[in-house]
């Protein structure tokens, strides 16, 4: 067998099987398939399309590539999730300590952002001391041990995958339902959880901008998932604004906190709430999604998933003392709040303006292993559907750079739009895939 008959296979539309995929993967793994090789393959995959059949062979094969764990050695039933991305999207840092307060564990290994979609571990690196670096026993003894982990991935997890996604980052290939649900799920199963809830983002600031597009990635990540033997369930939420109010690595480290104490937006709340009683009931914890959500509500009330939260920060050399007085976290040098240029009614807060001119002060990076400020951000304080008096605060900008800050209270004003009518709230979801 030789890659360039795999790739003019492909190209012409024809369908790949199993050991052709995996001879292709396991070569470019090797070394033996060069770059330019596996790009050629990439992009006749964009252009062409794969079915099920060979999605679930590619993740597979992409899996393979390193060592699957399997955390049924651990712990009886071990849940995990995955966003695709978001502006201002912390529902991790929530989600996990009180689906863990539940009594369900939670092994979860995040990345971190690129572009305007911010990454959970450059998050948690705003609180001192937090490791993200995890080594493979390391991972598995905290998981044993205190039912919660969060970490950087491994390079033996789907070493492929990193690989390839590489090169489809600098090809344009990136824009590819089958290779984009390969490179989640073969992460996702290598990584050992036997339960995953995918939340699929949809709008101006996600990768996926329409519902059509959103629904077929997630029938997709569902597919592989059953054909993996994992219980898997893909939700469908809003991204045409940001979720909740920071957007920002320390002010979202903030904001997750203020909502484990129960003092965090309705929005965010709500998704927090969603998300993590879909965990419950996909385990069996919760025979439903209002027993799930009660159960969530009460280990905010009782401050066990706060408590949680600092477990996970303590036990990953986090200094805890910036959760207990999150008033410590980073501080930008300029904060400067604008008020509403006119009265009336929010009809729109492009997600993605909001996302780019938050990396532009910093909070995220253009480039891989680029320096991020933790800082820095915005917080908009009202929301599509919300009404607003003319002056009354809309939005702020945390800066350390004045220039950036001009610039991005600009920016930020033009992402806003107003009606005199009234306007509905944008919907919370979009819709369920799965079991």
């Amino acid at each position: 067998m030789q890659a360039l008959e795999v790739i003019v296979k492909k190209r012409d539309g024809g369908v790949l099987s199993r050991e052709e995929i995996r001879f292709f993967v396991e070569g470019f793994a090797r070394g033996e398939i060069p770059d330019y090789q596996a790009s050629a393959w990439a992009m006749a995959i964009v252009w062409r399309g794969m079915n099920a059949e060979e999605t679930w062979h590619l993740t597979e094969a992409l899996a393979d590539s390193g060592e699957v764990l399997d955390l049924r050695r651990v712990v009886p039933m071990a849940v995990d999730k995955h966003s695709t991305g978001g502006v201002g999207d912390k529902t991790t840092l929530v989600v996990e300590p009180l689906v863990a307060a539940c009594g369900v564990p939670v092994g979860k290994m995040s990345g971190r952002g690129l572009g305007f979609s911010g990454g959970t571990l450059d998050k948690m690196e705003s609180i001192p001391g937090f490791r993200v670096d995890l080594s493979r026993q390391e991972f598995l003894d905290q998981l044993r041990r205190i039912g919660i982990v969060l970490t950087g991935q491994t390079g033996d997890l789907a070493p492929a995958d990193g690989a390839l996604y590489a090169l489809r980052d600098v090809t344009g290939s990136v824009p590819s339902i089958p290779l984009i649900a390969s490179s989640v799920m073969s992460k996702k199963i290598a990584a050992g959880a036997q339960a995953i809830v995918l939340d699929v983002k949809v709008g101006s600031g996600a990768f996926m901008q329409s519902e059509a597009e959103a629904r077929q990635l997630a029938r997709a990540m569902v597919e592989i998932g059953r054909r993996a033997g994992r219980r898997v369930v893909a939700l469908l939420s809003d991204m045409n604004q940001p979720l909740g109010c920071a957007v920002g690595n320390a002010l979202e480290v903030r904001e997750a906190i203020d909502t484990l104490r129960g003092l965090g937006p309705a929005d965010f709340t709500a998704h927090c709430l969603e998300v993590g009683a879909t965990m419950l009931v996909l385990v069996g914890k919760a025979p439903d999604l209002r027993a799930g959500k009660r159960a969530l509500q009460n280990a905010i009330a009782d401050r066990s998933g706060l408590g949680t939260f600092r477990r996970l920060v303590q036990a990953q050399g986090g200094d805890v003392d910036y959760v207990d007085h999150p008033d410590r976290l980073p501080t930008a040098r300029w904060i400067e709040t604008v008020g509403a240029p006119q009265a009336g009614n929010v009809r729109r807060l492009h997600a993605g303006v909001v996302g780019l001119t938050a990396v532009d002060l910093g909070a995220g990076r253009q480039v891989k292993g680029e320096a991020i400020d933790h800082s820095v951000g915005i917080v908009v304080h009202r929301k599509v559907g919300d009404p607003v008096t003319a002056g009354e605060p809309l939005f702020t900008v945390h800066a350390n750079d004045p220039a950036r800050r001009d610039a991005a209270l600009r920016r930020v004003l033009e992402a806003y739009s107003f009606s005199r009518r009234a306007v509905q709230p944008l919907p919370h979801l979009y819709g369920k895939v799965g079991p």
